[in-house]
């Protein structure tokens, strides 16, 4: 019997502890980018260098100084250090990369997944967690449509560097 309730207990801290990483609070100071999306963020004063503590969560680019692009690569949190050229901190922002629900769909079978996004038509969607096969032919999509209009840019440079 004590063992029973030994057991459910931890069973019980653990979905807590479940509970609490996932409802991780939003500051007023957090910057919220949306996955595929981009985020303007401007700093007090020109950074000369950007740290940015995990990457793969979120890309930044430094425009004119002191203008950042902040690019969501994944969902996660990380955070954008940028420095002066005297390595001072100017700022310490914790970026929270999060999905676009609006006009998305999600359908459902059994355990698998598999994502529409619905503007105005619902054409599937490239999403981390997606079923496998399916992520993988709408990733295939995508690839063939990102080569094909790179080669119209290049058919379209070509042509001009011949007149």
């Amino acid at each position: 019997m004590q063992a029973r309730f030994k057991t459910g207990f931890i069973r019980r801290a653990g979905y807590a502890t479940l509970i609490g990483l996932l409802a991780t609070p939003v500051t007023a100071g957090d910057l919220i980018v949306r996955y595929d999306q981009s985020q303007l963020l401007r700093l007090p004063r020109p950074a000369s260098e950007i740290i940015v503590g995990n990457p793969s969560i979120a890309d930044v680019t430094l425009q004119d100084g002191n203008l950042l692009v902040v690019t969501g690569k994944t969902f996660g949190i990380t955070n954008i250090i940028a420095l002066d050229t005297d390595h001072n901190v100017i700022q310490d922002q914790r970026v929270m990369v999060e999905r676009d629900d609006r006009r998305v769909v999600n359908v459902h079978k059994g355990s698998q997944r598999f994502t529409f996004a619905c503007t105005p038509n619902c054409e599937p969607t490239l999403t981390i967690g997606d079923e496998k096969d399916f992520f993988e032919n709408v990733k295939s999509a995508n690839a063939s449509k990102t080569k094909f209009s790179e080669g119209a840019s290049d058919q379209g440079t070509n042509a001009n560097n011949q007149q």
